[in-house]
Parts: structure tokens; C-alpha cells; sequence
């Protein structure tokens, strides 16, 4: 009994050996309340001892929640050490307003940007600008640091996996210098991805999107409307919790504790959190990867 302690002891000590040099970074959105901006910046403190790689923005398509988030990036850069990261779509601004917003962000020291072509607007012809686009764009105007996104289970207006590839590969030989994937469940299927993305010679880090669940009702929700895979396994663990979340919590946060402990085995360094500007889960998969506030 002893011997099988000391091998499970063992064994665990391994796995938080390969831990070790972690990068994670967060992503927040906008809020649109003064309640909801009390829960952001609770948030935003709470993880900035964790010295995130960086925190990311979402942009909103209409010109009122831009300004919102160009107001938390401007925030988090006057009162935080973070390095905050906007991000940035084309579907709704010209070339000329997106020139001058790149060099306003260059200005006031904003050199990392999350580069993405946008939702488009209900009845929308077919888009004639990329993302690639925006990241020449970007590029061109100063040597910004550029994210862009990836999608391990297919852009739901890809035509196929193929073709979503090739796009992501315009976008890393346009100078993007990492790719962060959309949300997923299926450990599988991003590590079949990143192959992929190495066999098509895209050498730039795929950073897994990991989403903390606990509301699951809303998850459902977002996948539908990102194409995103909900396994049966995730169904399972959430049932009879509807009205159950303190439970909710436990169990978002072991699945995605789960997952990161397989993708790290897998080599991966890099974590990005989609908070939905909830700092508990995030902090707590963070603390069990061996990300935690500097002590002294």
C-alpha cells in the first residue's frame, strides 16, 4: 500500500514538475453596467498578480462599445503593469479609420493587438477584406505584436478544414505571431489541429482558448453559434445542476482543470482564458498549473 502511495506521490510530483514556465494570458469584454464593471475590475485585480503574457478586450461592432473598450485598454494601461491587448475588427471600419486607430494605439504605447475580421452584419454580402488583411494592415503601420484567431473544429463559414487552414496560414505569413483558438471541449481535436498546422508550416504557437463553464445553458449557446463540438461527457457532468451553482463551479472548474493538465502533458505552454470578466475559475486552474502570485 505504502509502495502505490509513494508511486501515485511520485507521479504527481512529475506532472507539477512539467508545469513549470506556464505563459497564461485572460481575455475580458467590455462592460455594460456599473455592476458589471465592478465585477471587471474585481477581476482584473485579482488575476494580475498571476503576471499574465497579456489581457485582451473584445470589441463590440457598433461604435459604442468601441469606445468602451478602447476605455478599459486605456484604464488597464494607466493603473496596472498588464499589458493590454485590444482587440481589433475590420467588418465595420474603413482602411483609413483603422490606420489612424493603429497608430493612436502605437502612440500611447498599445503594441499588442488581437487581429480579427469580425462578426458581419445580418444580410451582409460575402466579406472582401480578411483578417490577413488587417494584419498587413497593422503591420504596416508599426511592428505590432499580433494575435490572431484559429478555429481547431472549422470557422463555421469555412467551406472546409482545408481551406480554414490555408486562411490561418495567410494570416501568420501576413506577420501575425500567434494563433489563439476558439473555445473547445475536445482535447482531440485541438491536438490534431496544432499537427495540422504544423504540417502546413505554420511555426507559430497555437495557444488553446480555454472557457471556464459555469453556466451551461450559455455554453450551449455559444457553441451553437461558434460550431463548436459539446461532448456527451460535458452533458453528463452538468445534468441535474440547472438550479445547483455552487456545484456548477466545482465541476466547470475540474473539467477545465482536466483539460489543461492533458494539454500541458502535451507540450503546451501557453493558456488563454476566456473569463467572461470572472476572475474564481480562472485563478483556481491557474493555481493548479503552477501559476501563482510572486511571494516577496
Amino acid at each position: 500500500m505504502g509502495f502505490h502511495h509513494a508511486q501515485q506521490l511520485q507521479s504527481l510530483n512529475e506532472n507539477l514538475a512539467q508545469l513549470q514556465d506556464i505563459n497564461v494570458s485572460f481575455e475580458f469584454f467590455p462592460p455594460n453596467t456599473p455592476t458589471m464593471e465592478e465585477t471587471l475590475w474585481h477581476s482584473i485585480e485579482r488575476l494580475a498578480p498571476l503576471k499574465p503574457k497579456f489581457v485582451s478586450v473584445t470589441y463590440g461592432a457598433n461604435s459604442g462599445v468601441r469606445d468602451k473598450t478602447h476605455a478599459v485598454i486605456d484604464r488597464i494601461h494607466a493603473e496596472t503593469d498588464l499589458v493590454a491587448a485590444p482587440h481589433l475588427t475590420l467588418v465595420d471600419a474603413s482602411e483609413e479609420e483603422l490606420r489612424n486607430l493603429a497608430r493612436e494605439y502605437w502612440n500611447k504605447g498599445v503594441k499588442q493587438i488581437v487581429a480579427l475580421r469580425g462578426d458581419l452584419p445580418e444580410g451582409s454580402p460575402r466579406p472582401t477584406r480578411y483578417a490577413a488583411d488587417l494584419v498587413r494592415l497593422l503591420k504596416e503601420e508599426g511592428d505590432f505584436d499580433i494575435s490572431v484567431a484559429a478555429y481547431p473544429e472549422v470557422h463555421p463559414e469555412a467551406a472546409n478544414a482545408q481551406a480554414d487552414l490555408v486562411n490561418l496560414k495567410r494570416k501568420i505569413d501576413a506577420g501575425a505571431n500567434r494563433a489563439i483558438t476558439q473555445f473547445f471541449f475536445n482535447v482531440e481535436s485541438y491536438l490534431r489541429f496544432r499537427d495540422r498546422c504544423a504540417a502546413a508550416g505554420i511555426d507559430v504557437e497555437i495557444i488553446p482558448g480555454i472557457l471556464p463553464v459555469t453556466n451551461f445553458t450559455q455554453l450551449k449557446r455559444f457553441a451553437g453559434m461558434t460550431n463548436v463540438n459539446v461532448p456527451n461527457y460535458l452533458y453528463s457532468q452538468f445534468e441535474g445542476l440547472d438550479d445547483d451553482p455552487q456545484t456548477r463551479k466545482i465541476v466547470g472548474a475540474n473539467v477545465a482543470i482536466d483539460m489543461v493538465k492533458v494539454l500541458s502533458r502535451e507540450g503546451v505552454k501557453d493558456f488563454h482564458f476566456y473569463t467572461l470578466n470572472r476572475a474564481e475559475l480562472s485563478y483556481a486552474i491557474c493555481h493548479t498549473l503552477g501559476v501563482r502570485p510572486q511571494v516577496g
